[in-house]
């Protein structure tokens, strides 16, 4: 029986140092909340879940208000943090910190979460979700760190390149069979 995993990677949102929870949605980002949703409105859904950071609520909530499904916040799939949230960073220093944890699972910058640790808090989730939900279709509004993550626990080929790869916002499509993953698709059209 297959379950149909949706990932769908947060909008635009312009970035606020200490703001890494609350922080909302650009109106290019709250526009392309509109395009997931029509994008995936011939898609039935049974739940709608997300990290409980704003930015990802925010893109997928045009699409629960159209389906009318409640989104489900989970903390646990809150983004990863590289680094502390009180230490600032060059961008350059932060890219190698990712790309590093993606070949090193138990490294991280101080104050950071490494993947491993990251893995550990969300793949219950999605593993409840994936029993739960069992051959229906779930979104997940998430973050491009956190869902490479997720990915790369099931096939590590998705890592550092993928990530790094990604769109705001964008939608991958996971297939499961029970808790084995057959295989990723990317939906979103960034054009």
């Amino acid at each position: 029986m297959k379950t149909s995993i949706y990932m769908v990677r947060h909008a635009e949102s312009p970035f606020v140092f200490g703001q890494e929870k609350t922080r909302g949605l650009s109106e290019e980002g709250l526009a392309d909340s509109r395009r997931v949703s029509d994008l995936l409105k011939d898609v039935e859904f049974d739940s709608i879940v997300s990290s409980t950071y704003t930015r990802a609520i925010q893109t997928v909530q045009y699409l629960a208000e159209s389906k009318g499904l409640p989104i489900k916040e989970f903390e646990e799939l809150r983004e990863r943090p590289i680094k502390g949230l009180d230490y600032k960073a060059p961008w350059e220093e932060l890219l190698k910190a990712i790309e590093t944890s993606f070949v090193d699972l138990d490294f991280a910058l101080e104050g950071g979460e490494s993947t491993r640790d990251a893995q550990q808090r969300s793949i219950p989730i999605i593993e409840n979700l994936l029993k739960q939900y069992r051959g229906k279709n779930i979104v997940i509004g998430t973050h491009g760190n956190i869902m490479t993550l997720i990915m790369n626990y099931y096939n590590n080929n998705y890592g550092f390149d993928f990530w790094n790869s990604t769109s705001k916002p964008d939608i991958y499509k996971m297939t499961f069979i029970d808790n084995q993953l057959e295989g990723i698709e990317r939906i979103w059209d960034a054009e």
